[in-house]
C-alpha cells in the first residue's frame, strides 16, 4: 500500500494539542497529513503549527475565497485515504451524525468515501448523555471506528471517562485502520537520494538540479511496509523523511564510499541519486580560482560508477537485488534498456526530465519500470506512487530469488 494520504480533523477541545502529536506521529509512519480546523478548535492551537508540521496549508474556512476553494471539500474527500478527527467533540460527532454540513469538516465527511476513524473528548456527563450515545451508535453502524476515551482527570476539574486518548493510541489506531502491510520486515534496504556536489574550489562546485524527492518518497516507503533502510543523501533542500537512518555525503567518490561500505548487509539497493558522472581532475584546488580574461578551462574526470560497481561485486549472486535510475533527455526507455544489460542490474527507473510535471525537483513523475522481461509505463503522478510501483517489483524479485525473511 501507498502512502497514505491522511486528513486530519481538529475540533474545539483542550485536547486539540495532542493532535499535533498524532499528525507527527503519522508523518513519521510515513504517511501524508491535511489539516482541517475548525473555528473552534483555532482558539486551542494555532494554524500556523499545523503548516509547519504537515507542510500544507491548513483548511479552516469552508467559503475561503479563490477560483476552486469551494469544491475543495470534494477534492479531499477523493484523494483522501482516512478522515481522523482528533478530538471529536459531542458537537461534532451530532454533526456527522444528524448529516449537518455547516463547516469544511462536516462537509468533508458526508462527500468522502474514505474509512472514518473519530478520538472523542469531551466531558463525562456528556459522554454519558443519551444523546450522545445515541449519535455514536449510529456512527459506528455506518462503519465509523470510534476510540474510545480514556479516564483520569479532565481539562474541567472532574475525574472520569472522557478524556481523549493518547496520541500512540491515535496513530496506531490510524494505521491500522490503513491495513498497512509490513511486507518488508525483516528486510534491509539502501537508498542513494539527492544530487552530488563536485566541488572545484572553496566556493565553486558542480552539481544537478535533483531534489532528493524521488529517493525521499521510496525511502519513507520502504519504511513504512517495515524495511531497515538506509539513506545515503547527497546535499538537498527538501527535508529526509523519519524513520531512515541517514547518511549525508557531498561528492560521488563520498557516496561511491558510503554504498559499497554497506551493500553488503542489504536485500536491495536503489539508487535513485543523481550522481555526478565528472569531478574535477586532482580534486578540488585549495584556493578559490580567480577571474580572468578570456575562457576557462577545466579538466573533468570520469567518477566511479557506483551501480556498475555494485553489479561487479554481486556477480552471479542472487542478493542484492538492484535497481537504478536514468534520467534522460528524449526517449529514456531504448537507452535504459542497455543501461540495464551493460550493468547487468535487475529494474531500471527510466525518465525524460524534460517532461513538464516530472523529473528533478517535481513533486510527481512520469516513469517506465525497464525489466529484462517488461517495460511498465506510469503516467504522471505523485511520487509517492512511484515509490509504492517501484517497491512492489522489488518485493516480487525479493520473493523469487531469496527466501522470506525470520522476524
Amino acid at each position: 500500500m501507498a502512502m497514505a494520504l491522511i486528513a486530519l480533523g481538529v475540533t474545539g477541545g483542550i485536547g486539540a494539542y495532542k493532535a499535533v502529536e498524532v499528525a507527527r506521529g503519522l508523518q513519521q509512519a510515513g504517511h501524508d497529513v491535511a489539516a482541517i480546523m475548525t473555528r473552534s478548535a483555532r482558539k486551542f492551537v494555532g494554524e500556523v503549527t499545523f503548516e509547519a508540521i504537515t507542510r500544507r496549508r491548513v483548511i479552516v474556512d469552508q467559503f475561503a475565497r479563490g477560483a476552486n476553494a469551494d469544491i475543495e471539500h470534494i477534492a479531499l474527500a477523493s484523494s483522501a485515504d482516512l478522515l481522523l478527527v482528533t478530538p471529536a467533540t459531542a458537537n461534532i460527532i451530532g454533526k456527522f451524525a444528524n448529516g449537518i454540513a455547516d463547516d469544511f469538516l462536516s462537509s468533508l465527511y458526508l462527500a468522502t468515501r474514505a474509512p472514518v476513524l473519530i478520538a472523542p473528548a469531551m466531558n463525562s456527563q456528556m459522554w454519558d448523555h443519551p444523546a450522545v450515545r445515541r449519535n455514536l451508535a449510529t456512527l459506528t453502524e455506518r462503519g465509523v471506528q470510534v476510540l474510545e476515551p480514556g479516564e483520569g482527570y479532565l481539562a474541567c476539574g472532574w475525574i472520569g471517562k472522557g478524556r481523549l486518548a493518547e496520541p500512540d493510541a491515535i496513530v496506531a489506531a490510524a494505521i491500522a485502520r490503513l491495513g498497512v502491510s509490513r511486507s518488508l520486515a525483516g528486510r534491509s534496504v539502501l537508498m542513494t537520494a539527492g544530487p552530488t556536489y563536485e566541488d572545484l574550489d572553496p566556493v565553486r562546485y558542480v552539481g544537478n538540479r535533483s531534489s532528493g524527492r524521488m529517493g525521499f518518497a521510496l525511502a519513507a516507503e520502504a519504511h513504512r511496509r517495515g524495511a531497515r533502510v538506509v539513506l545515503v543523501a547527497g546535499p538537498t533542500r527538501v527535508t529526509p523523511p523519519d524513520g531512515p537512518e541517514l547518511v549525508r555525503v557531498r561528492s560521488a567518490l563520498e557516496m561511491h564510499a558510503a554504498v559499497m561500505a554497506r551493500a553488503d548487509a542489504a536485500d536491495c539497493v536503489i539508487m535513485a541519486a543523481a550522481v555526478a558522472d565528472y569531478t574535477a581532475e586532482g580534486g578540488p584546488r585549495a584556493e578559490k580560482q580567480e577571474k580572468q580574461e578570456g575562457p576557462l578551462t577545466l579538466t573533468l574526470v570520469r567518477t566511479p560508477d557506483i551501480l556498475r560497481d555494485l553489479s561487479r561485486r554481486r556477480g552471479d549472486a542472487a542478493s542484492p537485488v538492484l535497481v537504478g535510475f536514468a534520467a534522460e533527455t528524449g526517449d529514456p526507455v531504448e537507452r535504459a534498456r542497455r543501461k540495464l544489460r551493460a550493468k547487468q542490474v535487475d529494474l531500471i527507473v527510466a525518465n525524460d526530465v524534460t517532461q513538464p510535471g516530472a523529473g528533478f525537483d517535481a513533486e510527481t513523475n512520469d516513469v517506465t519500470l525497464v525489466s529484462e522481461t517488461e517495460d511498465e509505463r506510469l503516467t504522471l503522478r505523485p511520487k509517492a506512487e512511484i515509490a509504492a510501483a517501484v517497491l512492489d517489483r522489488v518485493e516480487a524479485l525479493l520473493a523469487s530469488r531469496q527466501p522470506a525473511p525470520r522476524i
